[in-house]
């Protein structure tokens, strides 16, 4: 059996975008270059890893095994690389941290210049919501994660980034003016929700309830992207973080609902267990993040 290190990499591509023609793209090579590889590699078998059914491709049961054990030979692939790169004074290494989306806005302006200065650190990014977030962390399946509101049952070391305001906001269309209360929003105004799990929606349902408020009609959306969206087009309100709304103020798309006791205010805070044993990588993240934070903050965020 002769495989290269090259055809396992296409095969694990293919395998995780069940398409030749998407992973030739994140490969940045051409599919009949991802087609021959594949062939090769396959040929070296006795069993298929793939099938085509209908135009679909399909990997076995026995593609799924080989497709583990590749993944952990490129793993140790990896070491090598890292620790060679250790051994020269460099910083290497995985770094893999979950955020909730809203955080898709924050997190990257703290990455930038860490992963420019640090080329042999491979990220990954998860963007979800709270719930799996706080599911990701309390497993220990990332370094670290990004949330506005800290969990009660776990047990973590942190750094305060910056506040995190949410307010109300209604499409420049809306014919809504300055309210003193929000019950004195008409009745059948329709309220966005986000989908359950999230940090917004729960933030949200909690200042309604607070108020007593009871919503004839309600619209439940799966990001924060879809929830301004519809916010834009009119459909209703929503209590929103302004970070992820900006521009959309500044180009006055949205506009902000005056409440006399808004904003809600958290805080965006990078999260991880307390007492793990951090890598070298994690470890330069949080004195980069401890070391920059305020000149970050003042750059993109004042």
């Amino acid at each position: 059996m002769n495989f290269s290190l090259n055809q396992l990499r296409i095969f694990l591509k293919v395998v995780e975008t069940r398409s030749i023609t998407k992973a030739s793209q994140e490969l940045s090579l051409s599919q009949p270059a991802v087609s021959i590889q594949l062939k090769n590699f396959q040929e070296q078998f006795d069993l298929p890893l793939t099938q085509l059914i209908n135009r679909r491709l399909f990997i076995t049961e026995f593609g799924h095994e080989i497709a583990k054990t590749a993944e952990n030979i490129m793993n140790e692939v990896n070491e090598i690389t890292y620790k060679s790169s250790l051994y020269h004074g460099q910083i290497a290494g995985k770094l893999k941290i979950s955020i909730v989306s809203t955080g898709k806005y924050v997190i990257p302006h703290f990455l930038s210049d860490f992963l420019s200065a640090h080329p042999h650190v491979d990220l990954t990014l998860d963007v979800s919501n709270k719930a799996q977030v706080i599911s990701d962390l309390s497993e220990n399946k990332v370094d670290f994660s990004l949330v506005s509101t800290l969990p009660k049952d776990l047990n973590l070391e942190k750094i305060t980034l910056m506040k995190n305001e949410l307010f109300l906001v209604s499409s420049a269309l809306s014919s809504l003016g300055e309210f003193h209360s929000i019950k004195e929003l008409p009745k059948e105004t329709p309220y966005i929700y986000r989908e359950i799990g999230s940090a917004t929606r729960s933030v949200m349902e909690k200042y309604i309830e607070n108020h007593g408020i009871s919503i004839q009609k309600k619209l439940e959306l799966t990001s924060n992207e879809a929830v301004k969206q519809a916010v834009i087009a009119n459909m209703g309100i929503s209590i929103m973080p302004i970070i992820g709304i900006r521009q959309e103020l500044q180009t006055k798309q949205l506009k902000i609902i005056p409440i006399k006791d808004l904003p809600i205010q958290t805080n965006w805070h990078i999260v991880w267990n307390k007492g793990t044993r951090l890598t070298p990588t994690a470890k330069a993240f949080i004195e980069h993040v401890e070391a920059n934070k305020s000149r970050i903050i003042d750059a993109f965020f004042s």
